[in-house]
């Protein structure tokens, strides 16, 4: 080779090597190992990989580098969801068996829309910093759908289990092939054959429902009776290099697993505070416990219809599956009317509201004796849910944990290195430390300071890939359309006029201008919210072609007797609502 190709060669490699790094400069680091801020450091990654970490003013940053101001912002490790459900929505029609309302919506019809919208809420997990979730219960047909997403190296990273293995499977999950996502063991032969079905589709970990029936004594008797069950399935797994999840939220059916060998406790310990024993086996079997500590409360005020979700839920979750939430106060008319009405009345008794309050305040003295005694505490929000939505449902569950006591320092190790010991890969990711994956979140606000900083992202690395926050999702114009109709039930005036373009044009059809602004939207309905408190808008019929949505809509709660039928057009520009029509 002759020295002028030489050196052509070299420019070339130097200038792709320049192109392969990005320098975030200036930014504060969340150091959440050792529990400080460090002030004006530079990252620097190539490709992937954090490859070197330096006071600002130490770091030589090559001409032509891809540089990222991170001045006043800072930089946090990607968080994780320890424990979410994708076959799941976290609407009102995704669990038949906890309501079961098929004559509303076939579950078939739930089980294709789960199927159908798995990167979308893979993508809205990354919009809200998630750069890792894990799924301890799925179905076959979604562990499929997990291997089609892993090269695609701009969406979380996915580890999952196949069917729960399950003491007890409700009847409406069962005959479902691959979408099964219950399998039901009796003997310790089944066991062996459940845990052998899995592995051709290469689960990350197998997950038992440990559940059991019945009062006091005969319950704990049950859990006893069963245990050879759950030692040959955890048995069965560990010896195919598997990891074990289990649901247990009794102490004794907990302590059964972890003594048999689980790995991952994938809720608190809700029938009794734990004694100082139960702590120290969990510690000395080093098992991770994920608390789960809102997803309950979410059922209760869903099914009590008084469920409300904050702004930056009714602007960053799936708009369909938060939007059917309010669907139980309309359906009171349908064919189950008696059983909503029964259900409504039950639980916003008084028995069971001291019972939710009881089990919640053992829950959370119960993660605080855990913290204190040193188990590793991962956060996890059992997403998909009735009323746990995807993806904005972790900001709660944090803000439960540290009501609970935790330090913001723990609630934020809980979210993201203390996650990384479920699967072993704590020497890859979980912290901004030289050598690991650039999974990371930059904020512009202080999260230690205060957790609701959480959401305020800037920007989300994914695999060292740069993304504006905003540019994460896909949105289309039916998102936008629903989103806005569910700010406009939650008189949400933020949550509302979010969609809307700043210079949108109301009109009475076809061109009788009403309004221009959005401003001048926000003094008219910001009155009407605060008046009108049962204001809804139902929609009848929806129609979608390209970037118009035309909507049959029944409104109610004006200051008018009856209901009124409308028909509006939204037109849709640069993922804004542009224009409204509202037919006369």
């Amino acid at each position: 080779m002759n020295k002028k190709l030489q050196l052509l060669l070299i420019a070339f490699l130097c200038i792709n090597l320049t192109d392969a790094q990005t320098y975030i400069q200036n930014v504060n680091i969340v150091d959440v190992v050792h529990q400080k801020i460090i002030p004006a450091q530079t990252v620097m990654i190539s490709n992937s990989i954090i490859t070197s970490i330096k006071p600002g003013k130490k770091m030589k940053i090559p001409q032509g580098a891809n540089i990222i101001n991170g001045e006043g912002k800072f930089l946090l490790p990607g968080m994780t969801d320890s424990h979410v459900h994708f076959f799941q929505s976290g609407g009102l029609y995704t669990r038949p068996d906890a309501l079961d309302l098929r004559k509303q919506v076939p579950y078939d019809k739930e089980i294709t829309w789960t199927q159908s919208h798995m990167e979308d809420m893979l993508q809205r997990y990354l919009k809200s910093g998630i750069t890792t979730v894990i799924d301890p219960g799925a179905t076959y047909h979604f562990l499929s759908l997990r291997d089609s997403f892993k090269n695609k190296k701009n969406l979380p990273t996915v580890y999952m289990s196949g069917p729960l293995i399950t003491t007890y499977e409700p009847e409406v999950f069962k005959n479902l092939g691959n979408n099964e996502p219950f399998k039901l063991v009796s003997t310790v032969e089944d066991a062996k054959k459940l845990v052998q079905e899995q592995l051709p589709y290469h689960p990350d970990c197998i997950k038992i429902w440990y559940i059991v029936f019945g009062e006091g004594k005969k319950k704990e008797e049950q859990a006893k009776k069963l245990e050879p069950v759950i030692k040959a399935v955890i048995d069965e797994a560990h010896k195919n290099n598997l990891k074990v999840a289990v649901h247990a939220t009794e102490r004794f059916t907990a302590q059964i697993a972890v003594q048999n060998g689980a790995n991952f406790l994938v809720h608190d310990i809700e029938d009794e505070v734990v004694s100082d024993d139960f702590v120290k086996l969990l510690k000395s079997r080093n098992v991770i416990v994920s608390p789960t500590l809102t997803v309950m409360d979410n059922y209760y005020s869903t099914f009590g219809q008084h469920k409300n979700y904050t702004t930056y839920e009714l602007e960053n979750s799936n708009p369909k599956t938060i939007g059917s939430i309010d669907d139980l106060k309309y359906l009171s008319h349908s064919d189950d009317s008696v059983m909503i009405r029964r259900l409504k009345a039950q639980v916003t008794s008084p028995k069971v509201i001291d019972h939710v309050n009881t089990t919640n305040e053992i829950r959370r003295i119960n993660l605080k004796k855990l913290m204190d005694g040193g188990v590793t505490i991962a956060a996890g929000t059992d997403a998909g849910n009735i009323g746990t939505q995807h993806a904005t449902s972790l900001i709660e569950e944090l803000k439960a944990m540290k009501a609970s006591g935790l330090t913001n320092w723990q609630v934020l190790q809980s979210a993201t290195i203390n996650p990384t010991k479920i699967f072993n890969t704590e020497n890859s990711l979980g912290s901004i430390t030289e050598g690991k994956t650039a999974d990371l979140v930059l904020l512009r606000s202080n999260p230690v300071e205060n957790l609701d900083h959480l959401t305020d992202i800037d920007m989300v690395f994914k695999n060292g890939q740069a993304m504006p926050a905003d540019n994460i999702l896909k949105v289309t114009a039916e998102m936008l359309v629903q989103q806005q109709v569910n700010g406009y039930n939650a008189r949400n005036i933020d949550a509302f006029l979010e969609p809307y373009g700043e210079d949108v044009e109301l009109y009475t059809f076809p061109d009788t201008l009403l309004s221009k602004g959005k401003e001048t939207m926000r003094k008219t309905y910001t009155n009407m919210f605060s008046t009108l408190t049962d204001l809804h808008c139902e929609i009848k019929e929806r129609i979608i072609n390209g970037n118009f949505v035309i909507d049959k809509e029944i409104v109610s709660g004006l200051d008018r007797p009856g209901k009124m039928e409308a028909t509006a057009i939204y037109e849709i520009k640069n993922d804004k609502i542009s224009k409204v029509y509202f037919l006369p």
